[in-house]
């Protein structure tokens, strides 16, 4: 399905675009994700990238979450090819019960279901490869800031509500796609449309 997207990949008037897959941060989130990208002048894109799953962690583990993360680039050389620096923001729901999360984020949710969303900003440093005319490799590195507003319950799947909180902190952001409240040193596949 991705391969046949790819495929239709064309001009939008007179921008260019991009189709990718973050598949770093898909892999490590179990998060089918799809992005677009679009040339806005000889040195401008902008990204916008969304993750979702909806789809079950198994026992009483919960990790379904979507979100979403529009990235500005100014590339060093030209669109598509070479160092570019990004400024993203982010968006996104999550509801999350008996998971290990990096950097030591939620403590509590290995006996206990957060359910919440997030909003944050960000900036990136990345480098695409082009391997085709057609076809890249595009790697990025990020850190953002991010807020959090969710309710903690009792279990996974109960509805007995235990508290709720706000809360900010800095992590690793990718700058162009999630990312989010996970990592972000990300690795995507492009096909570009001349």
């Amino acid at each position: 399905m991705l391969l046949s997207l790819l495929s239709c990949a064309g001009k939008a008037g007179a921008q260019t675009v991009a189709v990718k897959s973050d598949l770093l941060t898909g892999s490590m989130l179990a998060s089918p994700n799809l992005g677009v990208e679009l040339k806005l002048s000889e040195r401008f894109t902008l990204e916008a990238g969304f993750h979702y799953n909806p789809f079950p962690a198994g026992g009483d583990r919960r990790w379904k979450h979507w979100f979403v993360q529009p990235e500005l680039r100014y590339w060093m050389c030209q669109p598509y090819g070479g160092h570019f620096f990004g400024a993203n923001l982010m968006y996104g729901v999550y509801n999350v019960a008996k998971a290990r999360l990096p950097f030591g984020l939620f403590k509590g949710v290995r006996s206990e279901r957060y359910e919440g969303d997030f909003t944050g900003v960000g900036i990136s440093y990345g480098y695409h490869f082009i391997l085709s005319p057609r076809w890249g490799l595009e790697t990025s590195i990020g850190v953002g800031f991010l807020h959090t507003r969710y309710e903690r319950y009792r279990c996974a799947h109960c509805g007995e509500k235990t508290g709720k909180r706000k809360q900010e902190f800095s992590c690793p952001d990718q700058g162009g796609n999630i990312h989010s409240v996970h990592d972000k040193i990300a690795t995507r596949i492009i096909t570009t449309a001349n």
